[in-house]
């Protein structure tokens, strides 16, 4: 199913970065997928040479925010089964048309090169969520993907809400609802939150649930917290720019990992919202048991814990 961005019925909001019906964003921002337009894919510092440059700097400052893998990736293949690189990461890059590889930028608005573009752009995102979206916001991030042509990202869900705008290339997004059970099973959830970010399982049989958004430059589409999602890259190279939003709302995470504790001992648990006594006491004695679980890890660390 083809989705149609919000773009098309106004415009008001004419920045830097995004054209989107604000009101229309507002009310499905980190509730439903959407599709936006944006004016970044000609900007200088997206194209591949810079991005090399991007690269070598992150290598070399802050590794760490670097990420990369090769090789063909099915829909439903693990993160953690994907192949281990065979080149550096800068090799990699250069050969993207034929490496088959996946590369991750993330805090890219740590680098001073980026950093005033990159501030300009979260600051104009977060006043399209709305007014009071800065004091839910545990970290905000910048990351840039580059893809090698036909490269399949799995499925899988995330922890952050975002908005992925295509810069350079075309593909297609497949996203799914969370709330459709069979989709996406509360036990997949549980286990996400609690041990294993693998958990969700890819259905076939269920694909034709999904909404499916063709970005190309100058799109792109929101996604909310946990919705399940895969993409196909077209036969070329994709250059994508995703700002992510992580909340500090921890409720709903702790009763799920809560729930998944509680069914290993053989209890079937309540979903999160079913009752609102039950999700806070889940809630509270999972902040406590995380908490111990710092200061374990502290001591036997010798760090600080207490900032």
């Amino acid at each position: 199913m083809l989705d149609r961005p919000l773009s098309e019925t106004t415009r008001d909001t004419q920045g830097t970065w995004i054209a989107v019906d604000k009101e229309a964003a507002r009310a499905k921002f980190d509730r439903e997928s959407f599709e936006v337009s944006h004016r970044l894919s000609a900007h200088p510092l997206l194209k591949l040479p810079k991005l090399l440059e991007l690269a070598e700097r992150t290598i070399k400052s802050r590794p760490d925010d670097l990420y990369y893998d090769m090789g063909k990736v099915r829909t439903g293949q693990r993160w953690d089964e994907i192949p281990k690189a065979k080149f550096s990461a800068i090799q990699a890059l250069e050969q993207l048309e034929s490496s088959d590889a996946w590369f991750i930028f993330r805090h890219a608005q740590r680098d001073p090169e980026y950093k005033a573009l990159f501030e300009d752009g979260l600051r104009e995102i977060k006043a399209i969520a709305g007014e009071d979206v800065e004091s839910k916001i545990r970290q905000e991030d910048i990351i840039i993907f580059v893809t090698s042509p036909r490269r399949v990202t799995p499925y899988h869900i995330d922890r952050e809400c975002n908005f992925l705008l295509q810069i350079a290339g075309t593909k297609t997004i497949h996203i799914f609802d969370r709330d459709d059970k069979d989709v996406l099973p509360e036990e997949e959830v549980e286990r996400f939150w609690a041990v294993d970010n693998n958990a969700p399982v890819f259905r076939q049989n269920y694909q034709d649930r999904a909404k499916s958004y063709r970005l190309a430059p100058g799109n792109g589409v929101h996604i909310p917290v946990n919705f399940p999602h895969w993409i196909q890259n077209d036969d070329n190279i994709s250059v994508s720019l995703s700002v992510n939003f992580q909340f500090l709302d921890s409720m709903r995470a702790n009763v799920y990992r809560s729930n998944y504790f509680l069914r290993r001992l053989g209890v079937t648990p309540s979903a999160p919202g079913a009752h609102k006594m039950r999700d806070a006491a889940k809630s509270f004695a999972m902040t406590c048991a995380l908490a111990a679980r710092r200061v374990v890890r502290g001591h036997h660390r010798g760090d600080r814990i207490w900032n």
